[in-house]
């Protein structure tokens, strides 16, 4: 860790964990590689979108988004070399049928609540990523309302 989280290492040996912090300047490469590889992922999927500017909530999501995938593949010097770390936290395995249906950024109508008036039914909606669950479901960004 950093340097800043130093006052915080009483409450960590209390319960046990050994808070190794980094000395000034020090790089730990592993770590420093993961950044490089997110940001990678982050401007290959920026650099498919149609969008000339990106609001700042689909920029967040381009960031799940990536280490969504990322943690979706086992890592040869991970904890495991066969289950990936997504699997592991959830113990749900990720299928390709159910789960990539649908790119980051594409347009979708998406059904809205409604009663019998003649409201519209149907709203616009921007693919976010999978939730990862058994069903395949995936998130929106509504652009009627800019939320997930």
């Amino acid at each position: 860790m950093d340097r800043q989280f130093e006052c915080i290492r009483k409450y960590m040996e209390v319960v046990g964990i050994n808070l190794n912090t980094t000395a000034w300047d020090e790089h730990i490469t592993e770590i420093e590689r993961y950044i490089q590889t997110v940001k990678e992922s982050i401007r290959a999927i920026t650099s498919t979108l149609p969008f000339e500017q990106l609001p700042h909530r689909l920029i967040v999501e381009i960031a799940h988004n990536a280490i969504f995938w990322l943690n979706c593949f086992p890592h040869k010097d991970d904890i495991h070399s066969t289950l990936s770390p997504h699997t592991i936290a959830t113990v749900s395995k990720i299928d390709f049928n159910k789960h990539c249906k649908l790119q980051f950024g594409t347009y979708i109508q998406m059904h809205e609540q409604h009663n019998n008036s003649l409201l519209p039914r149907m709203s616009g909606a921007i693919a976010l990523r999978p939730t990862g669950n058994e069903q395949g479901s995936y998130y929106f960004l509504s652009l009627h309302t800019g939320k997930e």
